[in-house]
């Protein structure tokens, strides 16, 4: 039987903070759902570092469908949850299915990847305080409100949760991520 992760995401997510865990963790031999708040075509966005721009910008994505809603997914089928960041965190961290589902994963010690603006997730499902983890550099008075230490790392791993900043950091946090699911949630 294939190990199942869950990906959450939704519109105006970051196509690398998506389809980069999507793919390595398919080739580990994971079957990864992506969830969102329907069943529809997502559409993701580009963030991209320019000169003389104080932030990022943003241009269109990849779009890719999501594989269920929030409301049907059963989180107990699931080994591990990956979020990514982008825009989509911002809408998505009031959705109380996703908290539902955020929450479980938590409760039950299982791990979780986050990365970006991911840390608004599981911010709002109350889930952060008390742990250490990386988020975009402009979300560190965010994590700490929600009574997290903030660590600008690229892989920072507290027990079960890895987080990295952004998309630069894919190699060190998957393989960090990959690190943790090997130990606790092997592919076969």
């Amino acid at each position: 039987m294939t190990v199942k992760i869950l990906l959450v995401t939704g519109d105006a997510a970051e196509s690398l903070e998506v389809m980069y865990p999507y793919q390595r963790l398919s080739e580990e031999g994971y079957e990864v759902v992506i969830a969102a708040p329907a069943r529809k075509k997502l559409r993701f966005v580009v963030h991209d570092f320019e000169d003389g721009f104080d932030t990022y910008t943003e241009k269109p994505g990849y779009t890719w469908p999501a594989d269920a809603a929030f409301e049907e997914v059963d989180p107990e089928e699931y080994a591990a949850l990956v979020i990514p960041g982008g825009r989509a965190p911002e809408y998505l961290r009031g959705d109380a299915n996703l908290k539902r589902i955020v929450e479980h994963f938590f409760t039950a010690g299982k791990p979780v990847a986050q990365i970006c603006h991911g840390p608004q997730i599981t911010a709002a499902a109350g889930v952060l305080s008390g742990r250490r983890t990386s988020a975009y550099p402009a979300l560190e008075p965010d994590v700490r409100i929600a009574g997290a230490q903030f660590e600008d790392g690229d892989a920072v791993v507290d027990g079960m949760l890895v987080s990295a900043r952004a998309w630069p950091d894919h190699p060190g946090w998957m393989r960090a991520f990959v690190d943790v699911l090997r130990k606790v949630a092997p592919a076969s």
